[in-house]
C-alpha cells in the first residue's frame, strides 16, 4: 500500500484534521501528513499510475501546504485533494510532453517503449487507461478534478467541499463533466 513503508498514518476525514492538536493556532504539519497522506498518495496514483512517483508528488503537496497558512483549518482537506489533482494532471502533462520531445529527437529508450506483447485484455486495458489519461488531459481542469475525485470515492458533500462548491450543484456539474468527457472521449476515438 502507498506510504506503508514511509510513515504510520491514520485514515483521516476533515473532522480528524479538525481534531487534532494546534500548536499556537497553527496544525502542525506531521500530524495532517499523518491524517491525510496515504489518501491524497491514493488520488495522484490513480491519475498517473505511477505508485513511486505519486509517493514524492503526495509530499510535495504537504510542503506545499504548510507554505500556505491561509488553507489551514477548516478547509486544509479540501485544499490537499485539489492540490493533488492538480499535482496529477500536471505530472501527465509533463509525461506526454516529454515523450513528445524523446520521440521527436529519436531518445524513445527501449525500456519506455511498451512491453512485449501479453494477452489481448491486458493490452486493450492499458490502450484505454491511457486513452482516458488523454482526454482527461484535454476537458477543462475543472471537470477533469471533478471527475478524478468521484472516481476516487468521494461523496458530494466532499466534493463540494473540496471544489468549493455548492453541493446541490455537484450532480449538475458531474453530469456535465461525463458528458464532455464522452464527447471528447467520441471524438478522438470513436464509439
Amino acid at each position: 500500500m502507498i506510504g506503508e513503508r514511509c510513515c504510520t498514518y491514520v485514515n483521516g476525514r476533515s473532522e480528524a484534521v479538525l481534531a487534532m492538536n494546534a500548536k499556537d493556532g497553527q496544525f502542525e504539519l506531521e500530524e495532517v501528513f499523518r491524517a491525510q497522506y496515504q489518501r491524497i498518495a491514493r488520488v495522484i496514483a490513480g491519475v498517473i499510475r505511477d505508485h513511486g512517483r505519486a509517493e514524492e508528488l503526495a509530499v510535495e503537496v504537504f510542503l506545499n501546504w504548510s507554505r500556505h497558512p491561509d488553507a489551514h483549518g477548516r478547509g486544509a482537506d479540501g485544499w490537499l485533494y485539489r492540490t493533488a489533482v492538480r499535482m496529477a494532471l500536471n505530472e501527465l502533462r509533463r509525461e506526454a510532453r516529454r515523450n513528445r520531445y524523446e520521440a521527436l529527437f529519436g531518445l524513445l529508450s527501449s525500456h519506455a517503449a511498451k512491453p512485449s506483447p501479453s494477452p489481448e485484455e491486458i493490452r486493450a486495458a492499458k490502450e484505454e487507461e491511457e486513452q482516458v489519461r488523454v482526454v482527461l488531459n484535454s476537458v477543462k481542469p475543472r471537470d477533469a478534478e471533478l471527475l478524478l475525485l468521484r472516481m476516487s470515492g468521494l461523496s458530494y458533500d466532499e466534493l463540494a467541499e473540496t471544489l468549493g462548491i455548492n453541493a446541490a450543484s455537484i450532480g449538475t456539474l458531474l453530469g456535465r463533466a461525463e458528458r464532455a468527457f464522452r464527447k471528447e472521449y467520441v471524438r478522438r476515438y470513436g464509439e
